[in-house]
């Protein structure tokens, strides 16, 4: 899988990607991350990337020169794929398990980090594929959404993770909270580990953790359950 990210901050999240399930997964070719700086797409000696709007307003507008530039660039170094170019945004739909699943299967993702403002309408309109927000709250840019994204879709990917299972059971895969987990020691400060997990009756376990997933899902995220009726009414 190829992921670009297209800001004119990318010291922002270099770092994500350097470490642990992230890095692990470029280093084993599973996945080529590149950050792009905005800045070197531009012409003039102060590496301008925004502009005030037309109109007036509050706020500085990113430009679309350096954008469709960069665009461009990515392009052609990778001429054989289609990209799909993804502007963080707070507009945008919210993010979704079931997106990171779809994203996952995509040979080559473009994502553009708005800033400032916001970004010039015509990039939108002529390059944007889809427009993302990660939630109903605002950020300085989209570099950390960005980063958000990509970490669940790069953890989706086939040989990312050690153990498979672990991406299929998160919450939201099945349209549930996760269920409560445990480790050593079998009991701390008296609290002891469920006498269940210890019985080694995998379909005993199996059915509490979808009863513990199915009680946590009404308790927190009651809504999820609208849209699966069949968690909500089985607990096999």
């Amino acid at each position: 899988m190829i992921i670009d990210v297209i800001t004119p901050f990318p010291n922002l999240i270099q770092g994500a990607f350097q470490e642990s399930i992230l890095k692990r997964a470029q280093n084993r070719g599973l996945v080529k991350v590149t950050l792009w700086d905005l800045r070197d797409f531009t012409s003039d000696k102060h590496h301008t990337v925004d502009d005030y709007p037309y109109g007036g307003g509050a706020g500085m507008i990113l430009k679309p020169e350096p954008i469709f530039l960069a665009v461009k660039e990515i392009r052609g170094k990778h001429s054989d794929t289609t990209p799909d170019i993804i502007l963080m945004t707070p507009q945008g739909k919210t993010y979704t398990q079931e997106k990171a699943r779809l994203f996952s299967r995509q040979e080559h993702l473009i994502f553009l980090c708005g800033h400032y403002r916001g970004v010039d309408q015509r990039v939108i309109d002529a390059l944007v594929t889809e427009e993302i927000s990660i939630g109903d709250y605002i950020l300085s840019g989209g570099e950390l959404a960005a980063a958000v994204v990509i970490d669940s879709v790069i953890r989706l990917l086939p040989d990312v993770l050690n153990n498979t299972d672990s991406a299929e059971g998160d919450s939201f895969t099945c349209g549930m909270l996760d269920y409560p987990h445990y480790t050593r020691p079998e009991i701390f400060q008296d609290m002891p580990v469920p006498d269940v997990l210890l019985s080694g009756h995998h379909e005993n376990i199996r059915k509490w953790r979808h009863e513990q997933a199915l009680e946590n899902t009404k308790k927190r995220r009651p809504d999820l359950l609208n849209n699966n009726e069949e968690a909500q009414d089985s607990s096999d």
